[in-house]
């Protein structure tokens, strides 16, 4: 049967998405849609075939829209995403996960929604909210958001989210209880004697490897990290790389030790690609080496950066592998990574990335 595939785009002003047949080689760009609503992430339910997208901002509210015809029309709903009276309001919504019928939305200030129809209304997760060291959670330089949000495939009690800066936590109970899951990721701003705290990292991006859920990777304000025990424990990965510092994480779609990283230069020297040259990274061995991958991408005055959620892979064989830059740039690899090209220029600052292949 035909298939074709989309590269969904949540950009700071609507969805884009970009179709090709499997071949890769010709891409037609359409968008943007949603009312031109800043979208931060959205997704391809291929069991269904539909389309979610979570934003907003403090003036829209938060809302979750929904496709059912691929892009053509959208309707949205935010009804049930609020807190309950008194505390500070949501203003966006920052992930989206389907697992088994159920649609997970991770937002701003930091907590946990589930819906079981399809996005038309929402329940709060009060589990996370109420874990003890809420309290104490300190937004990161973008905001308290809960931006990470990864449901095991094989359990739908299990449930990992990445906070920043509070840090990774892990239900295993459906969300009525949680537990941080940090030891061994480093919180390099925090003072002497104190960088490896409970809770309290900055995580950046946390990805899980297909066919293993207890092998998680972890890109974090500072460092990369591995983990072979859900989380519990984390090793560094970094050796090899160029920075420790960077936002998006990609995994392939079939190999646990395939991993794509886009280091940037660091957090206070312009948070672009180092030397203003651009590459992917790409580990075939779990993070114990790396190979910088540049056929393609520009070499001399590269200034964008790459967001957290902004760069997938897809299912395909050979895998592709995208990434979407600040300066509303789509990059593509229809060969893990070997070689890039452009499919798309001149779009608003790209948020997120995510491939559905369709059955036609």
């Amino acid at each position: 049967m035909p298939e074709k595939i989309l590269v969904l785009l949540g950009t700071k002003k609507g969805v884009f998405i970009a179709e090709s047949d499997t071949a890769r080689d010709k891409w037609q760009i359409r968008g943007p849609y949603c009312e031109t609503w800043p979208i931060h992430h959205a997704i391809g339910d291929a069991a269904s075939g539909t389309i979610y997208a979570g934003g907003g901002n403090e003036w829209f509210g938060p809302a979750v829209w929904k496709s059912t015809d691929l892009g053509r029309t959208w309707t949205h709903s935010s009804e049930g995403l609020a807190y309950e009276a008194g505390a500070e309001p949501i203003s966006a919504v920052w992930s989206i996960a389907p697992r088994n019928g159920h649609l997970y939305a991770g937002v701003q200030p930091a907590g946990l929604f589930r819906s079981e129809d399809r996005g038309e209304t929402w329940t709060h997760m009060e589990g996370l909210q109420k874990h003890p060291t809420r309290k104490d959670w300190m937004p990161g330089g973008a905001g308290l958001i809960l931006h990470s949000l990864v449901p095991d495939p094989a359990d739908d009690d299990r449930i990992w989210v990445g906070i920043s800066s509070a840090g990774v936590f892990h239900t295993a109970d459906g969300g009525r209880t949680w537990e941080p899951r940090n030891r061994g990721t480093r919180a390099d701003f925090l003072p002497e004697g104190q960088n490896y705290p409970e809770f309290g990292q900055c995580v950046h991006c946390l990805v899980m490897a297909p066919g293993n859920s207890d092998l998680l990777y972890q890109q974090n304000h500072c460092g990369m990290y591995r983990s072979d025990d859900g989380g519990r424990t984390w090793e560094s990965i970094e050796a090899g790389l160029p920075s420790s510092f960077g936002f998006p994480a990609a995994a392939h779609p079939r190999d646990a030790e395939t991993l794509f990283l886009l280091p940037l230069n660091g957090d206070s020297k312009g948070r672009f690609v180092p030397d203003a040259k651009a590459a992917v990274w790409r580990t075939r061995d779990g993070g114990r080496t790396w190979q910088d991958l540049r056929d393609g991408l520009p070499q001399e005055n590269a200034y964008f950066g790459v967001l957290r959620q902004a760069m997938t892979t897809d299912s395909l064989d050979p895998a592709g592998v995208y990434f979407g830059t600040s300066g509303g740039v789509l990059f593509a690899s229809r060969d893990e990574g070997d070689h890039w090209e452009p499919i798309a220029e001149h779009l608003p600052t790209i948020s997120s990335v995510e491939t559905m292949v369709v059955r036609q």
